[in-house]
């Protein structure tokens, strides 16, 4: 398939996926299920900063627009986006990156991905929970809103990968 075709319906799922499943969901305590910095994740290793960013801009943009959220998700994934290439660089395989590789967990390696998007999740939740909070007096509430909803939505990003991501772009 087209990489532009199946970036597109990657972006349009995501979003669905997000404001119309994830946004309903209560869970509790807090926690919220945030799924779409998935699809940043997922774009090729070789992508330069500005396109990335301007993705990540659309896709928050979209999913704060039908969310009433003025803001918040498209902040937090500028900041995924912009630490995208850092994390990448600080965990770069010995050879670097393969470009004709995906970077989802079946190309890179459970460990690569655990490390990788791990840390980028925290980063984005971080970001999102503060700007969401806006005081810094409620500081322990945000590290306990990051603590509670990163590992449960990193999970969910696993699940999707195992359920919809091509397994053939395996090492």
């Amino acid at each position: 398939m087209n990489d532009v075709l199946k970036h597109g319906i990657r972006f349009i799922f995501f979003v669905l996926v997000q404001v119309l499943v994830l946004n309903q969901i209560e869970l509790g305590f807090g926690i919220q299920l945030m799924v779409y910095p998935l699809f940043i994740l997922l774009l090729p290793v070789e992508m330069s900063v500005f396109p990335l960013l301007g993705l990540a801009f659309i896709m928050g943009l979209s999913i704060d627009a039908m969310s009433n959220t003025y803001g918040l998700h498209t902040s937090a994934l500028l900041t995924f986006a912009y630490a995208r290439p850092l994390i990448f660089k600080l965990f770069a395989p010995r050879d670097g990156y393969d470009p004709l590789l995906e970077t989802n967990i079946f190309a890179m390696g459970t460990k690569w991905f655990l490390k990788t998007f791990g840390v980028l999740i925290v980063i984005h939740h971080f970001w999102f929970f503060l700007m969401e909070m806006f005081k810094m007096n409620e500081l322990l509430f945000v590290f306990q809103k990051v603590t509670l909803s990163a590992p449960i939505s990193f999970l969910v990003c696993i699940l999707l990968q195992y359920l919809f991501v091509n397994k053939s772009s395996e090492k």
